[in-house]
């Protein structure tokens, strides 16, 4: 098959920019409003909350450095990534261009654990909702909220998707003006001109003043992108809503060229005003977490559960966009044969509802194993998908050094976004997660989750090179 059929069977029949249909039975639900709330609000998921206070306590403010090492990284494979989903919209996104590139065998694995790792999420952020949820409303148990997010969240996503949308688009709206407010009244209150606040305002002085701006060396850094870089996974969910957009390669296009002020306005714009407002090492930081502790040392009123609506918003923003995920890529893998063929079926309304009824039961379970058995499977399940989002960036690389060279010799027309200095610069960013995959091997705490994430990768590897073998071997036959 030529690589032109190939990108015409992946949702672009026409070549023609903006097709608003897709091929593959699925509805553009989705407006140019929805996807670039999806694009912003990707970037910020509920770890940049929650999870930022330990990485300042290990790193100090050059945790500034860690996040722009992981933010770069980013950028860059979202260009990568975005130069392949402009040219060939697909709401398989990466694992279908795998697929092509690589071989079926790519395209099934990376499809499958990037599955594995949205499912797993749902269970971590359903929980995470619940106790939210709970400390509000005690009377209803924890496990019960749990089920009551999730079952809420499946019935949206299976209205339509213009559903998803719209309930994204608010979702990304409410933490985009927070971490926006944030930003600019921290600002005043670093400077000290914010009326009524109880911050000395030190200006820049608390980035130097408490052991220097780097107090526990170099490789605290490193240390600092262990802790942040899962934070960022989500940013490459605008490439699979887009096949379902108005406009796909216009929102691509977009979504990608954003992508670099997104991340310094939201990640590196908001640790700085915590760092400038707070010693580095002051205990409250890891005790209330970050934002909560910058907002106390203001003045502001019920930070703590002001925190904890913006939190309940992220989690639920999460729950959200990872069942769309994970459906929409069992969706691909149903419609490659990859995966029950069920799961590429749509009804009247263009929503794959087995594959999305089949990707919230695996959730569901994996909620009960979060509350039946915590320890043993759900850790278990916790640790093997930890890594998946560096899988796949890396995957993506090398996926785009294949396609570019048959874009240009197939479809020239349809490089319409380019990577910047290709082939030098996804190399490089190739080898910077490799490079962080094989540190957190090294790292103590990190080399389980590394270990079994691998281990399961492998599993699938073998799982699809078995299938790619036979296959062929049907073919020949």
């Amino acid at each position: 098959m030529s690589t032109t059929t190939t990108l015409q069977k992946a949702g672009d029949p026409s070549g023609n920019p903006g097709d608003a249909t897709p091929s593959d039975g699925l509805k553009a639900g989705l407006k140019n409003r929805h996807l670039s709330m999806i694009a912003i609000g990707g970037v910020i998921g509920a770890g940049l909350f929650v999870g930022s206070g330990g990485g300042i306590a290990k790193t100090g403010p050059a945790i500034l450095i860690s996040y722009a090492l992981v933010g770069a990284m980013v950028v860059f494979v979202m260009r990568m990534l975005g130069e392949m989903a402009a040219a060939s919209p697909n709401s398989g996104s990466f694992s279908a261009y795998a697929d092509r590139a690589l071989g079926r065998w790519a395209g099934f694995s990376i499809g499958w654990l990037y599955w594995f790792f949205w499912v797993v999420v749902l269970a971590v952020e359903a929980t995470a909702g619940a106790v939210i949820l709970e400390g509000w409303v005690p009377a209803v148990p924890q496990w019960a909220w749990a089920l009551i997010v999730m079952a809420v969240l499946t019935v949206t996503n299976l209205g339509s998707v213009s559903s998803y949308g719209e309930f994204e688009f608010w979702f990304a709206g409410i933490k985009v003006v927070a971490i926006g407010a944030f930003v600019v009244i921290g600002m005043l209150a670093v400077f000290g001109v914010l009326p009524g606040s109880d911050n000395p305002g030190a200006g820049f002085a608390h980035l130097t003043d408490t052991g220097g701006f780097m107090p526990n060396g170099w490789g605290s850094i490193l240390t600092g992108v262990l802790m942040v870089v899962f934070s960022f996974m989500g940013s490459e969910i605008v490439t699979l809503a887009a096949g379902e957009s108005e406009d796909p390669r216009r929102a691509v296009t977009k979504a990608t060229n954003s992508v670099i002020w997104r991340i310094g306005v939201f990640y590196l714009g908001s640790i700085f005003i915590v760092l400038t407002l707070l010693p580095w090492n002051d205990a409250s930081i890891v005790k209330k977490g970050s934002y909560v502790a910058a907002l106390d040392s203001i003045g502001i009123a019920h930070a703590g559960q002001i925190m904890n609506v913006i939190v309940l918003t992220a989690v639920l923003s999460c729950l959200n966009s990872g069942l769309y995920t994970a459906s929409r890529m069992a969706f691909s893998l149903g419609e490659r044969g990859d995966a029950p063929k069920s799961f590429a079926k749509v009804n009247a309304k263009g929503v794959p509802t087995a594959a999305i009824l089949g990707s919230v039961v695996f959730g569901f379970i994996a909620v009960y194993f979060n509350y039946a058995f915590k320890d043993t499977v759900f850790s278990f399940l916790l640790n093997s998908s930890g890594a998946i989002a560096l899988f796949v960036w890396l995957v993506i690389c090398l996926t785009q050094l294949r396609m570019r060279k048959i874009l240009v010799r197939e479809a020239p027309e349809k490089l319409t976004v380019k990577m910047w200095l290709f082939p030098y610069l996804t190399w490089a960013t190739a080898a910077m997660i490799t490079f962080v995959l094989g540190y957190m091997v090294y790292d103590k705490d990190n080399r389980e989750t590394v270990m079994l994430s691998l281990l399961v990768a492998a599993v699938v590897l073998v799982i699809g090179v078995v299938r790619d073998v036979r296959r062929k071997a049907a073919e020949r036959a």
